[in-house]
């Protein structure tokens, strides 16, 4: 294994560095708003799409930028400084365009890959959720029958992310009778299939102006194109793709945070909280930067075990359990420190609070990370006693 760089490529920082003035220019101006107003951040994502942030990591042959994993974090990271909302679409989008270009067949990628990339699909989506099927995939109902013509989908979904705008669905169904995770296949959607019924969108704590909609699948005919890989390797692609995802939502949860620890700072030099010199804004300041330095530096650990080709489930669960826990108690500290204040209308402190806590949920709850990480400790445990 080669030796970690801390320092990020000419690359890297070049690809960070636009995220960074993407989301001070056009998307932090706009994130009080769509916290307040709710809705889709349509032009925002065509706009970052421009700049090549929906297919980072994803082959120039196919309209993405080919910039790794790390690039990808970094990225991730900028953008959620600023507004958290937008980021959940942009995090999901590149998973799905990761997804078909490792899984999908060339006709597959030509397809929907480079749609993904320019915002022709204005973003892809995970249908993988349901209402018995959350944190445990395999409890799922939705069921895809094989038909002369291809496939009919019918069934139901919850909480998908950007489920109002999407124009590509990766839905997972059962396609067998085999028991738990083993007859589930994944298909590819379009969001105009008739039978792909879109539904309101959730009432959330935070996260406002990111869309999470239930879907309902009546009749819903697709062609035999659209199945993703072999029929019966759903679960196989669905926790594979959630491993980097779970960088995603590392890098974001750490974004949340750092932008709750600007805005706290900011409320400090305004001077009409406690001075820089005391000590409880001393402590608040040292506790949450060394909370989230160290949950940035597993966080790229992760990546780069992905960039390099190694393993890097265990890895990517302890970035995703750390960062989205340090970022919570992070917000939490810092809506103390500031007391009544934090609690006007429009404080982003508190707004993060609201947006972070989501992050501990969705991609696989802290607790399914414990097991994940527990799982392998334990397993690396019997393999050097034998």
């Amino acid at each position: 294994m080669t030796p970690f760089d801390f320092e990020p490529t000419d690359a890297q920082r070049q690809l960070r560095d636009t995220a960074r003035k993407l989301a001070t220019e056009l998307l932090a101006p706009q994130a009080e708003r769509l916290d307040r107003e709710g809705g889709f951040p349509r032009e925002n994502l065509l706009r970052l799409a421009q700049h090549g942030l929906l297919g980072v990591n994803v082959p120039r042959a196919l309209g993405g930028l080919e910039a790794g994993a790390v690039a990808y974090s970094l990225m991730m990271t900028e953008i959620a400084r600023a507004c958290a909302s937008t980021t959940v679409a942009v995090g999901v989008s590149n998973m799905v365009a990761e997804v078909i270009c490792r899984f999908g067949t060339p006709e597959q990628q030509r397809a929907h890959v480079p749609k993904l990339c320019d915002g022709s699909h204005v973003v892809g989506a995970f249908a993988l959720s349901e209402s018995g099927a959350g944190s445990d995939p395999a409890g799922m109902r939705t069921r895809a029958r094989k038909t002369d013509r291809g496939w009919v989908l019918d069934g139901s979904k919850m909480w998908i992310s950007s489920g109002t705008d999407a124009g590509l669905f990766v839905v997972w169904a059962r396609t067998g009778d085999a028991p738990g995770a083993r007859g589930i296949s994944a298909f590819l959607v379009p969001g105009d299939t008739p039978g792909l019924v879109r539904g309101k969108p959730e009432h959330k704590m935070g996260l406002r102006g990111s869309t999470t909609t239930p879907l309902e699948f009546h009749d819903c005919e697709i062609g035999p194109e659209a199945l993703l890989d072999a029929e019966g390797r759903g679960f196989r692609i669905a926790m594979m793709a959630l491993d980097g995802g779970r960088i995603g939502i590392g890098s974001q949860a750490l974004g949340i945070g750092l932008g709750a620890l600007d805005a706290f700072v900011g409320w400090v030099r305004e001077g009409t909280g406690p001075r820089a010199a005391s000590q409880d804004v001393q402590w608040a300041l040292a506790d949450s930067a060394t909370a989230l330095d160290a949950a940035r530096l597993l966080t790229l650990r992760a990546a780069w075990l992905k960039e390099k080709g190694e393993l890097f489930t265990h890895a990517a669960s302890m970035a995703k359990l750390q960062a989205s826990e340090a970022a919570v108690r992070v917000c939490g500290r810092l809506v103390e420190a500031m007391g009544p204040a934090a609690l006007r209308t429009g404080n982003a402190v508190e707004r993060c609070l609201r947006d972070v806590r989501v992050t501990m949920i969705y991609e696989g709850t802290s607790e399914v990370q414990r097991i994940v990480i527990g799982r392998d400790i334990a397993r690396r445990f019997e393999g050097a006693r034998t």
